[in-house]
């Protein structure tokens, strides 16, 4: 085992993306999919969004339960990553189109919960004035997994039998990995079942406020990033035509997604040094105006449009580190990773209402207009950050630097 913080924490963060592909893989395995057998855009659209509504469940028993709070997190890590090894591997034994493969995405989704937020409380155990940073490390890392199925689909797709057995293999490698991790000095001791404090969440007003700022931030992140590159390859139609409109679309939202990872690793660095709420209500305003303005820029020359969205993509996620970073310093020790579970639950629930609005928008306003939507939910969010500001607890933001 490594005692190291920074071994600990690279080790960490390779065991993350390598569990949580299985999660990336599903945007990427069905255009290959659908080369090979007949399936509807229902059961498509069930890969994704099966992952998505077991990992609410997930993290909703998790929290309730305190299990990432009783139980030492690499073996929940490990149980977690083994789990959703054996349910994707178990895909390839089933005919693709039968229902049981939305069951086993649902399972996969489950066992995510008891990998991602675990993750960043594992990173928490490090911190000592660098809470920002490196969780935002964390999510720099996940920002370029989810960012790498558009760039497969550009350069022609992977076969979705190759990708599952792939991705199966590589979170079996996560299980494995994750314990060579060290704890930080900063872990508390695992604590007594309470079934009432995931509720903590909701009940602390500087919690509340760092919840509600993080899902004005969910409202807008994951509907970005679930539909750029159908709006970049409508504009691009227009401009570009044929399939270099196809091509180009998919790599504007690999740049896109993939630029985030440089706003969390400066975000991180940022709110350490000036602050979880000025560096979040920043990152807010820069992400919702450029929600307001892409529309405007539909069907504009592509270099053009590329621009606004690599400085959306960059702002978008920027924060999104910061509001998980809030909610470690203001729990209590021992409830950490309870906290964090509960607030992947509400933000990811929020995501699956928006990421289907989305074409609902679309298709009555037209996309020059669809991603104003988004828009609301920043202004929200550098409200709810403007009041934690203003509360007494956020002196314990960043040490001291609100």
């Amino acid at each position: 085992m490594l005692t190291g913080k920074w071994p600990s924490l690279a080790v960490l963060s390779a065991a993350q993306v390598l569990a949580l592909s299985l999660w990336f893989s599903a945007t990427a395995i069905v255009p290959s999919l659908r080369q090979s057998v007949a399936i509807d855009d229902f059961s498509a659209s069930l890969f994704t969004s099966a992952v998505q509504a077991g990992f609410v469940t997930g993290t909703l028993v998790s929290a309730l339960f305190g299990l990432a709070d009783r139980f030492d997190p690499r073996r929940l890590f490990t149980l977690s990553a083994l789990v959703a090894c054996a349910a994707n591997a178990l895909i390839l034994t089933v005919p693709p189109t039968s229902m049981l493969v939305p069951v086993l995405r649902f399972v996969t989704g489950v066992a995510m919960a008891g990998i991602y937020p675990i993750g960043m409380k594992l990173a928490a155990t490090w911190a000592k004035g660098d809470l920002g940073l490196l969780v935002g490390i964390l999510v720099g890392a996940l920002t370029l997994g989810s960012a790498s199925p558009h760039l497969f689909n550009a350069l022609g797709g992977v076969d979705w039998r190759a990708t599952i057995g792939i991705t199966s293999l590589a979170a079996l490698g996560a299980a494995l990995l994750i314990n060579l991790a060290g704890l930080g000095p900063n872990r508390a001791a695992p604590r007594r079942f309470q079934m009432d404090a995931a509720f903590d969440a909701w009940r602390a007003p500087a919690l509340r406020l760092a919840n509600l700022g993080y899902l004005g931030h969910m409202w807008e992140l994951y509907a970005m990033w679930a539909w750029i590159a159908v709006f970049l390859q409508a504009s691009f139609a227009q401009t570009i035509g044929g399939e270099a409109a196809v091509f180009w679309a998919r790599l504007g939202a690999f740049a896109t997604v993939g630029s985030g990872a440089i706003g969390c690793f400066v975000g991180g660095l940022a709110a350490d040094r000036w602050g979880r709420t000025r560096i979040t209500m920043i990152a807010l305003a820069v992400s919702g105006s450029c929600a307001v303005l892409i529309g405007f820029l539909f069907a504009a020359p592509p270099a053009l449009l590329l621009a606004l969205c690599i400085v959306w993509g960059i702002s978008v996620i920027a924060d999104s580190a910061q509001f998980s970073a809030s909610i470690a310093e203001l729990s209590p020790p021992e409830r950490i990773g309870t906290l964090l579970t509960i607030q992947t639950c509400a933000g990811f629930l929020l995501t699956m209402f928006t990421i289907h609005l989305m074409p609902v928008i679309a298709e009555h306003f037209g996309w020059e207009w669809a991603f104003v939507f988004l828009a609301p939910g920043p202004v929200f969010g550098i409200w709810a950050m403007a009041r934690l500001r203003r509360h007494p607890d956020s002196v314990r933001l960043a040490g001291g630097r609100r």
